[in-house]
């Protein structure tokens, strides 16, 4: 099972302050205990959403509103992409994560082909596989 880890922004991530060797050297530790059990697939942080931008739709267009944005608990400074047998496994995993007092994470299910049943097509299962090919070769 594919799960997405969402680290949640704090008021320093939103100002862009970077973590400090100390806790880059406990991530990287990490990280690298989650690729050698085989179950890390991607893991990136964020910049501040006063890099980046929303894209809301109503009608017709997007229409683009550029950050900063509030601090919300909406907010993401970084993510990874695990792969564990089940949600449990994964929590017992992202508890180990080298987080402080009052940083947060959630864990969610990554959709499979599978969970669409029949309104996924035999042509949109093949179109999806090719999509995947043809992006990891990318």
């Amino acid at each position: 099972m594919r799960f997405m880890v969402i680290v949640k922004a704090s008021k320093d991530s939103e100002a862009g302050v970077m973590p400090d060797t100390e806790l880059l050297t406990a991530m990287g530790k990490f990280n690298e205990e989650m690729v050698k059990a085989g179950i890390m697939e991607a893991g990136e942080g964020l910049h501040p959403t006063s890099k980046g931008a929303r894209i809301k739709y109503t009608t017709g267009q997007g229409r683009v509103s550029r950050g900063p944005f509030s601090l919300s608990g909406d907010l993401v400074s970084g993510f990874w992409l695990i792969n564990t047998t089940s949600l449990d496994e994964a929590v017992e995993w992202m508890k180990r994560a080298p987080f402080g007092a009052g940083d947060e994470i959630e864990i969610r299910q990554v959709f499979s082909t599978e969970d669409f049943g029949d309104a996924l097509t035999p042509e949109l299962r093949d179109q999806e596989a090719r999509l995947r090919t043809r992006a990891a070769k990318q």
